[in-house]
């Protein structure tokens, strides 16, 4: 029996030593050399390559299904290494050309081709240095510029919001380049409020309106909304009676204001000569009919 034991121990050490890769066993048996050459004290141990140095250099390689850094020594210690060994040495040129002409073989092939020794890129820049341009700060700090047409006392035609197709009276272009203006708001219900240029159409009916005094206070800021409550909620607790939603309602000051300013504009159009049809002009709306195109018009 124990003959059999020791029979079976020895097939299956000789089956596992048959059943290892062969880089297994040579790094076996480098493991045991080094292990030798420690104890007998031979062993040279290898110094560390400075990474930043200029001896060496390292590749990440893919290598026994794990990414590794790899040592490659570099040409000048290649040459060296060559040098105290006395093999012939391979330098690279340092003037190295950058077209190699190159012969082709086959009939109608040119003989000869010219060939790019390092591969040009694929990308360029369109400018080597891109010019700084001057930072225009903010935006509300830019320069406004409005069109010529649009000057104060000129009648305009509103295209879009709640009076487009009204014509308006433009007091003056305020600070942000919108345009002021006004109806009257007995005539067509324009109050003054503030319009883009890009959204009016200026007609060549003018007004001269350098004696309207505009109050001071008339600015951007004046016209910025108010800001109303919420709607409570439905079983809010706090709140005990059914709270009708507010809505925005002009103040005192802003109803005195339109006036003294419509005043001042309507006492321009009665002592002009065609006041008549000056106030019909005002009050009418403009639209277009068949073969009517804007483009085309003289406003």
């Amino acid at each position: 029996m124990v003959k059999a034991k020791e029979a079976v121990a020895k097939s299956d050490s000789s089956a596992a030593k048959k059943k290892l890769r062969p880089s297994k066993v040579k790094s076996l048996a480098k493991f045991e050399t080094k292990k030798k050459a420690r104890a007998a004290g031979t062993l040279k141990k290898k110094p560390k390559q400075n990474l930043l140095s200029g001896t060496a250099t390292w590749k990440v390689v893919y290598k026994s299904g794990t990414w590794r850094f790899v040592h490659r020594p570099t040409e000048a210690k290649l040459i060296a290494k060559a040098k105290a060994e006395g093999k012939p040495l391979n330098e690279t040129p340092k003037n190295k050309k950058s077209i190699i002409v190159k012969p082709i073989k086959g009939e109608k092939n040119g003989e000869t081709r010219e060939v790019h020794t390092v591969k040009r890129k694929a990308y360029y820049p369109t400018l080597k240095t891109p010019k700084k341009h001057k930072s225009r700060g903010l935006f509300k700090n830019h320069k406004r510029n409005t069109r010529p047409s649009l000057t104060p006392g000129t009648i305009v035609i509103l295209l879009t919001g709640v009076h487009k197709g009204k014509r308006a009276v433009l007091l003056k272009t305020l600070d942000t380049g919108l345009l002021l203006i006004t109806g009257p708001f007995i005539l067509n219900a324009i109050p003054m409020r503030r319009v883009h240029q890009g959204h009016v159409i200026a007609t060549k009916t003018k007004l001269d309106i350098s004696s309207v005094k505009i109050p001071e206070e008339v600015d951007d800021k004046y016209f910025k909304r108010t800001l109303l409550k919420k709607k409570p909620k439905k079983n809010d607790s706090k709140t005990l009676f059914v709270q009708k939603p507010k809505t925005y309602r002009p103040s005192e000051k802003r109803k005195s204001d339109q006036k003294t300013v419509d005043a001042q504009v309507l006492n321009i159009i009665k002592k002009h000569q065609d006041k008549k049809s000056l106030f019909l002009y005002l009050s009418s709306m403009f639209g277009l009919r068949n073969n009517q195109y804007p483009h085309r018009m003289q406003f």
